[in-house]
């Protein structure tokens, strides 16, 4: 049996995952969690094979729950399942130890194939996502290095961005992410830096072309 445990703030999307997996005799929902510290504890407590990731979480995101997990519990695969594409993002991930990365939207065929292939000890990444990381590693072999300034943004400061787009306060995004309220305005300062913008209205606009918000 390969025993999954399920991590996204989202209760709909993880509830649909573990049906989705419910019709796969071999493999097990041991738990959930809905940020990365407790997946942390989960970790710990339910012993999974493979954890089945979102990036973007309050109090503790994707990246960070990672890292942490593979430096304890070298074992345990992680998978990423977001709804964010980028090269920075999957390089970020796959550096602190995870194993695959797939888009939300991924098929239900290709979802249980790569918590079967990392269980094994293989990668598995979703098509867009490698297409990008070929890119950029061509650009970077051929010397062009433009497009790494595109968007300078860590990931903290996304999560940042796409609270602030949504028209969170300072505070709300610290009560959020469990940030103080001064950690928040300096992430708010270097954002703006970064991008060279100067109100929200610029911010919200970047982060509907990013992808962050969508505009119903």
């Amino acid at each position: 049996m390969i025993r999954v445990l399920l991590v996204d703030d989202h209760t709909i999307l993880r509830e649909g995952v573990r049906a989705l997996l419910a019709g796969e005799p071999e493999i097990v929902v041991v738990g959930e969690a809905g940020d990365g510290q407790e997946a942390l504890e989960k970790v710990e407590t339910l012993t999974p094979d493979v954890v089945l990731m979102d990036m973007v979480m309050p109090r503790m995101n994707g990246l960070e729950a990672t890292g942490h997990i593979k430096r304890r519990h070298p074992e345990v695969k992680v998978l990423i399942l977001s709804m964010y594409d980028d090269d920075e993002y999957v390089q970020q991930v796959i550096q602190a130890g995870a194993s695959g990365y797939l888009l939300k939207g991924t098929a239900a065929d290709d979802l249980i194939l790569a918590i079967r292939e990392v269980q094994a000890g293989s990668s598995f990444l979703n098509p867009t996502v490698a297409a990008k990381l070929i890119e950029d590693y061509v650009r970077r072999v051929r010397g062009d290095h433009g497009p790494e300034s595109d968007d300078p943004l860590t990931v903290r400061e996304r999560e940042v961005l796409k609270l602030i787009a949504e028209s969170n306060t300072n505070q709300e995004i610290a009560d959020v992410l469990c940030l103080s309220r001064k950690t928040v305005e300096s992430h708010r300062a270097n954002i703006m830096r970064k991008l060279g913008l100067h109100d929200v209205t610029e911010l919200v606009k970047y982060a509907i072309r990013k992808g962050l918000i969508r505009l119903e």
